[in-house]
């Protein structure tokens, strides 16, 4: 049987490089010779905690490569093509994937998650899941459609009017894309909100409007003197963020909740009221999926890296090889590192 090298969690803290078995390439799906694998803010539980479904576990799932084997079923792809593609992998069968809704499907796998993921020499994907990388995409930058396609999602939770003000709180990676698709719809005026500088300073200059720190400016007062956003998208995925966003939305505006929450959202009765009295549109947005799978969010990332619309190269700070195992991870978590997006290069 054929090994290959993989980055495997077997514990809390635990994550060794090591050899494993070469996925087997079912009628259905390609095996990926992976290039590039980014590391998403979910994987980090993963490795730090041991918070897998079971172990061992091979994680990740922002990647891309090229195919180097075809399943008897597969058409439209051959060995050589340079794909991504996408991570969820939904029944198909329940009434949500009937309704044409893929990421509200109950019983559903993931690969990086509940399948064995792509910080490896190889991964095994249904071939519906890929998406072929336009040629002048590098790898580095197919690895990061996943993430732009999780932004746009966000984005494409409401209905984006040009000439609009909005907010981005949060300046990871998921922010900073979600910045540039909000440009790409033609927003001008984005405000981007976060305590670290290095971040911000990556957003001012991909396109932001303005840039603000919480650390020196009071948010609220800010927006209450300058007037408040059409839009907000929260990001960050922090508790007293997720309460305060609703106070930064103008009358009629709408509020996006992108980022997860980690603590109680506790919401005082003045700020919920905001919602009443504003007729907010409160919404969610998970993943990055939409019909026919896995999405024109998929079809739409490759197209705006082509284009230039979206710039990945700016995000992409830190790259490790796959040997260098948890050190990765250490520099995602390092306040010192200037971390946005965290890549194995395969």
């Amino acid at each position: 049987m054929a090994h290959m090298k993989a980055l495997i969690i077997e514990d809390v803290k635990k994550l060794l490089y090591k050899d494993i078995e070469i996925p087997k390439v079912e009628k259905d799906k390609v095996l990926i010779k992976v290039k590039a694998c980014g590391i998403c803010g979910s994987d980090v539980p993963r490795a730090r905690d041991g918070a897998v479904h079971s172990f061992p576990q091979v994680v990740g799932h922002e990647f891309s490569g090229d195919i180097v084997e075809i399943g008897s079923e597969v058409e439209g792809y051959k060995v050589g093509d340079r794909v991504t593609a996408a991570p969820l992998i939904p029944c198909r069968k329940c009434e949500n994937c009937e309704k044409g809704k893929p990421a509200m499907c109950t019983n559903y796998s993931f690969i990086g998650s509940r399948e064995q993921g792509a910080m490896a020499e190889y991964v095994a994907v249904p071939s519906r899941n890929l998406i072929k990388l336009a040629d002048k995409v590098t790898y580095e930058q197919g690895a990061c459609i996943e993430p732009i396609t999780v932004a746009l999602h966000g984005v494409e939770r409401v209905s984006i009017i040009s000439g609009k003000k909005a907010i981005v709180y949060g300046c990871g990676t998921i922010g900073i894309l979600l910045m540039q698709c909000l440009k790409a719809k033609g927003i001008e005026k984005i405000y981007v909100i976060d305590i670290d500088d290095f971040k911000l300073s990556v957003a001012k200059e991909l396109g932001a409007y303005e840039v603000i720190n919480p650390l020196r400016t009071d948010v609220k007062e800010y927006f209450y003197k300058n007037g408040k956003a059409d839009y907000v998208f929260e990001t960050a995925g922090v508790n007293f963020i997720q309460s305060e966003v609703l106070n930064l939305v103008d009358r009629l505006g709408s509020v996006v909740y992108v980022g997860t929450a980690h603590k109680d959202v506790t919401i005082d009765y003045k700020t919920f009221e905001n919602i009443l009295r504003g007729e907010l549109n409160v919404t969610g947005s998970w993943m990055s999926y939409s019909a026919p799978f896995p999405g024109s969010e998929w079809k739409a990332a490759v197209e705006y890296l082509e284009s230039g619309k979206i710039n990945v190269d700016k995000i992409i700070t830190h790259r490790f090889k796959l040997e260098d195992g948890y050190r990765a991870f250490e520099a995602m978590l390092s306040k010192e590192e200037n971390s946005i997006k965290v890549m194995y290069t395969v």
